[in-house]
């Protein structure tokens, strides 16, 4: 079996006519081009160029060859352009839609990773707390805290449960103790607000009747957060990320009927896109590995 390597030297020679010639065009020595047409006729067993004083010509089998080695190289050009066009393809931008609390806490050190394996794509977060429509393009991946995600064409896969539920920080426990029931939750100030968490979180409150608690309101989730870590009172946060948060500790757990889940999702359109799936696939993997933890 002839090495596939050496038809390019034959291409070279028959198209330039010398050794000298093609070994300028191929970047190699004289001695190289001729070393590795005479393996070529050894491992074939035919004779494809007559050696001449004034150069390397075609033998008539050599011509009837070399239709067949051109088509070689039109071939492998071909194969060439297809995975150059595949892997831009694989490339570029890819929009992913998260709440902020999310993108400021589990997913730096993810995305970092998929920076490392996959420095061809480029990420552009968008952290607004209001669900972005897929469907018109406004994002190409989100990851949601729902209970069922609504939208037109969506696929994706519920990664993980995550019911909302109160936290404080271990420094307010030390403080102040960590309150597990209704009585003893009235004692205690809360952080309230949240922005589009805000509603549920209020009717909770008022449930408990503990609307009178709220001390401090901020306009955004992430809020949320900072005031708990402050040590500020006790709040509303996502199990999926507080859970994971070495200076929170979890109060009460989340109700039984919660069924909130940690979704990720894109639509239907992109779901073969092969940049979107290269995310789609490394944030599932990652997402997964850390509701295991």
């Amino acid at each position: 079996m002839f090495d596939w390597n050496d038809l390019r030297y034959f291409l070279a020679v028959a198209e330039s006519g010398s050794t000298l010639a093609a070994a300028r065009a191929l970047r190699v020595s004289q001695t190289t081009v001729a070393r590795r047409i005479a393996a070529l006729e050894a491992a074939m067993g035919l004779t494809l160029f007559e050696r001449r004083q004034a150069g390397y010509a075609l033998t008539p089998v050599g011509e009837a060859m070399l239709a067949n080695a051109l088509a070689v190289r039109d071939a492998a050009d071909r194969f060439d352009e297809a995975a150059g066009a595949r892997s831009r393809d694989a490339g570029g931008a890819v929009s992913v839609t998260v709440m902020e609390i999310f993108a400021i806490t589990v997913l730096p050190p993810i995305l970092r990773d998929l920076r490392a394996a996959h420095p061809e794509i480029h990420i552009h977060l968008d952290t607004s707390d209001d669900p972005r429509d897929l469907a018109t393009g406004a994002a190409d991946i989100a990851i949601r805290s729902s209970k069922q995600p609504a939208g037109a064409g969506l696929v994706g896969r519920r990664i993980a449960d995550n019911g909302w539920t109160l936290y404080c920080s271990r420094d307010y426990a030390d403080r102040h103790g960590i309150p597990h029931s209704r009585e003893e939750l009235a004692t205690h100030p809360f952080i309230g607000g949240g922005g589009s968490v805000w509603e549920p979180y209020r009717a909770w409150l008022r449930q408990y009747r503990l609307e009178e608690s709220v001390v401090m309101q901020y306009d955004s989730a992430a809020g949320l957060l900072a005031g708990v870590r402050s040590g500020m009172g006790l709040t509303i946060l996502p199990a999926f990320l507080a859970d994971h948060e070495p200076d929170l500790i979890r109060c009460i757990p989340p109700k039984a009927d919660d069924t909130t889940g940690l979704w990720l999702l894109t639509h239907e359109r992109l779901r073969h896109v092969p940049r979107v799936r290269i995310v789609l696939d490394f944030l599932a993997g990652a997402l997964t590995r850390l509701a295991r933890e």
